[in-house]
């Protein structure tokens, strides 16, 4: 069958057939992993502190190409705003469930997120869960788009990691997450949903934290080639955060073994559920 008659069939344009997205260049890629690692450190600053950061440090760069790469890699300043990370067209925000809510033992709150990850010859999005009680990462997985399937994908594989669904997931407001997709998926689970206040970054700051941990730890020190690379390194690192790493805030235990033995930390039934 010729190559017209398939994108007939298939309602695709062939100028949409042949095209080939053309990859960002190496100085692209430096300037990103640049901007993240500056984001880490200062991420109250907006794209023009930003712009002025990077041109102390090389040539001029103007602001618009700055904002393009930031909206690349999902980054954004930390600071009171009209709106979070921004939802999808039409799809609904849920109410930020967790003030006053005293989390007492594992599987009563996760909380998810996506961050970015440079690597040599390009970059990839790194999803993680993680239980809110003990900082436990229920799973994570690399991809190279930032989409809903990306999202399920992940959820899932928490669900099937986790020792039981939780009674709640906490997201920030990004698309991806209020997506029907994703949002189906967790209420199947009989999980309720949970989503950042505008402009309330620290509602989910138990996984920024681990996103400053896995940066400064594995994804800055070894600088991955390629997803591969990448894969085998954040398994490694990820393995070591929950079996190996003595937390400071579960007073020098794992998260693995607060996780797994919470009866040995305290833990008891929410009063709320």
């Amino acid at each position: 069958m010729s190559i017209v008659r398939q994108c007939a069939l298939l309602g695709v344009g062939r100028a949409g057939y042949y095209y080939e997205p053309s990859p960002e260049t190496p100085a692209n890629l430096a300037m990103m992993r640049r901007l993240d690692e500056l984001h880490m450190e200062y991420p109250a600053f907006g794209s023009r502190r930003l712009r002025e950061m990077l041109r102390r440090e090389g040539p001029a760069v103007n602001r618009k190409r700055v904002q393009r790469l930031l909206q690349v890699m999902g980054l954004e300043a930390i600071y009171p705003k009209a709106s979070g990370s921004d939802p999808g067209a039409g799809h609904r925000i849920y109410p930020y469930l967790l003030p006053h809510l005293e989390i007492t033992a594992p599987d009563q709150v996760w909380c998810a997120d996506i961050t970015y990850v440079p690597m040599s010859h390009g970059f990839l999005y790194l999803m993680a869960v993680m239980d809110w009680w003990s900082r436990h990462v229920v799973a994570w997985e690399l991809s190279n788009t930032m989409d809903a399937d990306f999202c399920v994908r992940t959820w899932r594989k928490a669900l099937k990691s986790g020792n039981r669904p939780p009674r709640i997931l906490n997201t920030d407001q990004g698309a991806q997450f209020t997506s029907e997709e994703f949002v189906g998926a967790v209420e199947e689970a009989a999980v309720r949903v949970s989503m950042d206040g505008k402009g309330r970054w620290m509602d989910n700051r138990f996984i920024e934290r681990l996103w400053r941990s896995v940066k400064y730890e594995s994804i800055y020190l070894w600088g991955h080639v390629d997803a591969r690379e990448a894969n085998t390194s954040l398994r490694k690192w990820f393995a070591g955060y929950n079996t190996m790493r003595p937390h400071q805030a579960l007073y020098y235990a794992t998260p693995w073994e607060w996780y797994r033995t919470p009866e040995s930390y305290g833990a008891r039934p929410a009063a709320w559920t």
